[in-house]
Order: structure tokens, then C-alpha cells, then sequence
């Protein structure tokens, strides 16, 4: 399945088929999802996002929800761009905060958060591009907790982020969320399997 870079129909498979399999498939994906995901700082989780991932979302949403095939397509058109093209790392990224007071006053100090979101592989910044399908921060500056980002990386970048052992940093820039982390190896390798 790796390195397709859209879902079509025919990678979707009958909702009863699918049930057969579905606790088996939904615990292969989410060992995989445990190295693509990295949190930076205290509130923010960010989870990049692949074929298998956006193939697993699909099938979720369709078998949850019971819309047929009819359903199928809608969730293809959502879901495909958030796989990577090759030449990116596509991410969901989540402003976790369980007190809904607090998530509330944090998320309105975070205004344009989206903006900022970066990596840096052995002190080389790729800023990463925000999906502008919909505004995700509202005039009056508040930030949704829900954002998407990709990061586009040259040919050059690809080769030292697939290196082991550089230093591979993602962070927020933010003034009010200014936070890094250095990728783990294991997340490292997994995510240089994104790359053509």
C-alpha cells in the first residue's frame, strides 16, 4: 500500500469484507501510527498522516457511519489531501487540553498557530504549508484546535532527513506556543518512508 499517493474507489473495500477484518487492520495501522506521532510542548500532538492512515480514516467513517458506497467518494475527496505526495510530510495537528476552560483561553491566544509550523533538519527550516480550505483562526484571533499542515521538501532535504542520526527538529513558532522537539530515530525512519 505505501507510497500511493491518492485513494480511489477501487482501494476501498466492501463494508462487509471489511468487518472481517477490521479489528486486525485497525491494530497493524495504529503500531505504525505510534512512530508518527510526536508531541511538541505541552498541548500540541501532531500526527502525519499516509496512505495507510487516510485508507484506515476512509474505511472508519464509511463503516461507522453506514453510508454505502455513496458514501465512499465524499470521504476520498476529504481525506486524500492529507497524503503525502512524495515530496512532503503531510500532519494533522491537535491542541489537546481536556478542561474545556482552559482549552478555551489558550486556543484564543493561538491565532494564526497554522503559520508556523516547522521542521528543521540539521539546522535547515522547511516552514510548512497550511491547508487554507477553510479559515482555522477567526478574526478575533482564535485558533481551531484542529489544524493540517504539509512540509515540502526539496530533493536535497529529502536525502538528510532519510540519513540516520541528523538532527531532525519539529516545532511551533508561535509567540504565544514557541516549542520544538528532535524526532526520536524510530519516527525519523518511519516518516523517511513518505519520500518517493
Amino acid at each position: 500500500m505505501s507510497n500511493k499517493h491518492n485513494l480511489s474507489v477501487a482501494d476501498i473495500m466492501p463494508m462487509a469484507e471489511y468487518g472481517k477484518v477490521r479489528a486486525e487492520t485497525r491494530r497493524r495501522i495504529a503500531a505504525k501510527k505510534r512512530n508518527r506521532r510526536v508531541q511538541v510542548g505541552p498541548h500540541v500532538t501532531f500526527y502525519f498522516e499516509s496512505f495507510e492512515t487516510m485508507w484506515l480514516q476512509v474505511h472508519e467513517m464509511v463503516f461507522i457511519e453506514k453510508g454505502g458506497p455513496d458514501q465512499v467518494p465524499g470521504e476520498i475527496a476529504a481525506y486524500n489531501p492529507l497524503i503525502p505526495k512524495g515530496s512532503e510530510l503531510a500532519a494533522t495537528f491537535m491542541i489537546e487540553i481536556d478542561d474545556p476552560l482552559f482549552r478555551a483561553n489558550v486556543l484564543a491566544r493561538l491565532g494564526g498557530i497554522e503559520t508556523t509550523a516547522f521542521i528543521s533538519i540539521n539546522g535547515e527550516k522547511i516552514v510548512g504549508a497550511y491547508e487554507d480550505d477553510q479559515d482555522r483562526t477567526t478574526a478575533e484571533g482564535k485558533a481551531s484546535s484542529v489544524q493540517f499542515v504539509h512540509f515540502h521538501f526539496m530533493p536535497a532535504q529529502i536525502e538528510a532527513f532519510r540519513k540516520p542520526g541528523g538532527q531532525v527538529i519539529l516545532g511551533l513558532s508561535h509567540q504565544n506556543y514557541n516549542h520544538m522537539a528532535v524526532l526520536p530515530e524510530d519516527v525519523r525512519a518511519e516518516l523517511a518512508n513518505d519520500f518517493d
